[in-house]
């Protein structure tokens, strides 16, 4: 299915559905009784490419757009349910995952789904290594082996092979995360430019099976996602869903009171309180495993000091942040597993401490303070976060410069290690403590062009026995015994990492009283909006 970004496109036969796209200033009707509106701040979508996106915002379209072996089990996410598995079997040596692929499935092109599909999908993933491919290269996947373990013995067996014998739990979590995404390889060998596996075609266009297609996308403006016909399971109860980016709470809340979108997305705690009053409107809410943190680039030397590490974590108002910026959006929270997740560790030893910071700082060198800069999204309550830490920065003689910008800007800068200072979220991949494990307790290769960018590599934070330990509680089976020792992974990053953790989020929704079945799910891609209808 082709997407015309030049020329936006709707089935716009419905002239209520052009007004919904292009109203900007004035209100206008009511949103159409086939159609879900939504007010969403999405501006970190890089891309739709599924081996490569690896964004918050762009995993709640992933996982309505895309099908994959297995997804998480929203109402338990210890569980994995099928998706277009119909059955698995993992061998006695714990080496090879066998999967059956459910009969007569088509993508939304009309292509028939096999199992070849599903290596293609993972083969590229691999091949085209993008953030997200070390999810899968963890098992010992690489470009070069990847057509040996990752295959398809006939059109409905696929098989993975990986390389150790991991819990069978931790696997089957990772194969629900994006990249483990189901792609249409006719479809996308079809647009191939110089070998790219279609990458260049994908950050644009989509070739999935899931219950929403996607269908038209403008950075920073709208995402249109319109039912699969196709879909083996369930229809979409809705024509289409739309995401209007919308990044200002007020002019969300505005927009939900006066009926011109269905749900709200992005609002800060006054305007929860005040939708909250409204007659015709209710409000949804769910923990979720995403987390809000500073990080601290250990290429600047200043930062590179221990000392002043623990300086700034005693820099943090985290009371006054979680009594007023986060209320009822988050919960304070320092260690970088989740609650709900095997393994959280609930501690908090860090708080506002001026006295203290001083003088670690002069420990390092540095009683008079020091400049630094720090890469901001310019979202509430972001940036209300910022500026609060910048005045308590002040108050030990740190001079902050904040840097806003949208979350592309600022994700490209992070990845590229080229920040001094970056805030922002991480939100668990898989519903395993090794998905947030891999990324703030391991650094596998600290040069520039390693192939495993977590978040330690992304501060050039060296850390080979951390990372030791941290592939160590991975293949743990005992699950005391693991739990034991992503206790000891997440104290040691609390205490000498370069993150400093601020809280756990409670994503919440305000949505008109006619919507129905809209519910958040505990990650960002169990965000269905397929199930939604409107009465």
């Amino acid at each position: 299915m082709m997407m015309n970004f030049g020329r936006f496109r709707i089935l716009a036969a419905s002239a209520a559905i052009s007004a919904v796209i292009a109203a900007t200033g004035p209100a206008w009707t009511a949103t159409p009784q086939d159609t879900l509106v939504i007010a969403f701040a999405f501006d970190d979508i890089i891309t739709l490419d599924p081996g490569e996106a690896f964004e918050l915002s762009a995993g709640e379209i992933m996982g309505n757009g895309y099908d994959r072996l297995v997804r998480l089990d929203i109402d338990d996410p210890s569980k994995i349910v099928n998706d277009i598995a119909e059955s698995w079997t993992v061998s006695d040596d714990g080496l090879t995952y066998t999967f059956k692929i459910k009969p007569d499935l088509k993508f939304a092109s009309g292509n028939p789904l096999t199992a070849e599909d599903v290596a293609f999908s993972f083969q590229r993933a691999v091949k085209i290594d993008k953030s997200p491919a070390f999810i899968l290269t963890q098992f010992g996947l690489t470009p070069d082996n990847v057509d040996q373990m990752v295959k398809a013995t006939d059109p409905s067996t696929f098989v993975l092979t990986v390389d150790q014998p991991y819990a069978p739990s931790f696997v089957l979590n990772c194969l629900t995360a994006n990249v483990g995404s189901v792609v249409d390889r006719k479809l996308v060998m079809e647009n191939v430019v110089d070998n790219d596996y279609g990458n260049a075609w994908l950050k644009t266009h989509y070739a999935g099976s899931g219950p929403m297609k996607i269908r038209d996308w403008r950075a920073n403006e709208i995402l249109v996602l319109e039912r699969n016909d196709n879909y083996y399971g369930e229809k979409a109860k809705l024509a289409r869903v739309i995401y209007r980016h919308v990044k200002e709470s007020a002019t969300q809340r505005l927009l939900l009171e006066k009926g011109d979108i269905d749900v709200a997305r992005n609002l800060n705690p006054g305007d929860i309180t005040a939708v909250s009053k409204e007659e015709g409107i209710s409000l949804t809410s769910t923990p979720k495993g995403t987390v809000y943190y500073f990080s601290l680039n250990q290429k600047n030397e200043t930062l590179a000091k221990p000392e002043v590490r623990e300086a700034l974590k005693y820099l943090i108002d985290y009371q006054g942040i979680g009594e007023t910026l986060i209320k009822g959006l988050g919960e304070i929270h320092q260690t970088f597993l989740p609650k709900g997740m095997l393994g959280e560790l609930d501690e908090t030893p860090y708080k506002l401490d001026v006295d203290k910071a001083k003088e670690l700082l002069a420990e390092a060198g540095l009683k008079d303070g020091f400049s630094i800069t720090a890469d901001i999204r310019s979202i509430q309550p972001d940036s209300g976060i910022a500026e609060s830490v910048q005045q308590t920065f002040a108050k030990a003689g740190i001079k902050l410069e904040i840097i806003q910008g949208d979350g592309k800007q600022t994700l490209t800068k992070y990845r590229a290690r080229n920040h001094d200072i970056y805030y922002g979220q991480w939100g668990v991949d898989y519903w395993d403590p090794h998905s947030n494990a891999e990324t703030f307790s391991s650094n596998p290769d600290n040069s520039d062009d390693a192939s495993s960018k977590t978040l330690a590599w992304r501060n050039a934070w060296d850390i080979p026995e951390l990372t030791k330990e941290t592939k160590a509680a991975v293949l743990e089976r005992d699950n005391a015994k693991r739990v034991e020792m992503y206790h000891d992974l997440q104290k040691k990053v609390l205490e000498n990492g370069p993150f400093i953790l601020v809280y756990q989020q409670t994503e919440v929704a305000g949505l008109r009283d006619n919507v129905e079945n809209f519910k958040l799910g505990p990650s960002f891609d169990t965000n269905y909006v397929f199930t939604v209808s409107k009465k």
